[in-house]
């Protein structure tokens, strides 16, 4: 009975997925060329913003792929905006936060913000 009210004593298991941190302006390079072989995704979050935090977690609950299937970049915008500018110079995205963005072949294929991150089927592009 107890644990239908107060639910299992167990401690829920949070899920991790196979984050690359973008930190280094190198990467951008990098990616480009590993796009021609390999789908490359960056998911660009304001660790201040609480908008960007729920729409993070439920990016996080709904991604099912592999590291296997894309590289999924992590970008914290507010220790790395210079980065963050030259993500929107190098791939011509215009800055938005959260936002993501897949690069297939050196080239934006997908990219959204906010609330339409999470209607991104990012299966398509494996």
């Amino acid at each position: 009975m107890f644990k239908k009210i107060f639910g299992s004593s167990k401690p829920k298991e949070e899920k991790v997925l196979p984050w690359i941190p973008l930190n280094d302006m190198q990467q951008l390079q990098f990616m480009e060329e590993k796009s021609k072989t390999k789908t490359q995704v960056i998911f660009k979050h304001s660790t201040r913003c609480g908008i960007s935090r729920m729409v993070m977690n439920q990016f996080v609950a709904m991604y099912n792929l592999t590291e296997k299937d894309l590289d999924l970049y992590y970008l914290d915008l507010l220790n790395y905006r210079e980065i963050s500018n030259e993500v929107g110079v190098k791939f011509m995205v215009m800055h938005e936060s959260p936002q993501l963005i897949v690069i297939k072949n050196g080239n934006v294929v997908n990219y959204a913000s906010h609330g339409g991150i999470n209607d991104i089927d990012l299966s398509k592009f494996v």
